[in-house]
């Protein structure tokens, strides 16, 4: 999952509405944007009402996180250093391309998104266990895709 922001549904969004503590009925409608706003500023995020890698790892949401071509953020500067290359914050083309040799050498899907698995195996976040792993997985309850568009936000 990249991000979940107004006009989404889904699994991915009800798992967000419980930990924002709304009716957990599955459509990113105004409430949730406005708990998801609150949360942020509550907890120094960017305030855009869109639920994307930082605001995930924030919320212990780890089976949602995708980091990929677009994304920026905390998290992707963290994801850099991690991997020794330029940390800006910004993924572009140079984090792919080691994101993918990383993913290679690692016996892995080298298609140079960072998911769950990739995060996993880095050792990047100590609570990406392979529960969370499988639960992000497509076709579990967490990993169903909801039509989220490309790019990313906080």
């Amino acid at each position: 999952m990249a991000i979940l922001k107004r006009g989404l549904a889904g699994e991915p969004v009800k798992l967000l509405q419980q930990k924002l503590g709304v009716d957990a009925d599955g459509r990113f409608g105004p409430g949730t944007e406005k708990a998801l706003q609150d949360y942020q500023k509550a907890h120094g995020l960017k305030v855009d009402g869109i639920a994307g890698p930082d605001t995930f790892v924030q919320m212990g949401l780890y089976e949602l996180v995708l980091l990929r071509s677009g994304s920026r953020g905390d998290t992707v500067k963290r994801l850099q250093v991690a991997l020794a290359v330029t940390a800006d914050g910004a993924f572009g083309a140079g984090t792919a391309a080691a994101v993918r040799a990383f993913q290679e050498k690692n016996g892995l899907e080298a298609d140079g998104m960072a998911g769950p698995a990739t995060l996993a195996k880095m050792g990047l976040f100590k609570e990406i266990t392979p529960d969370v792993v499988k639960r992000s997985e497509v076709g579990s309850a967490a990993g169903a895709p909801s039509a989220a568009p490309a790019g990313d936000a906080a």
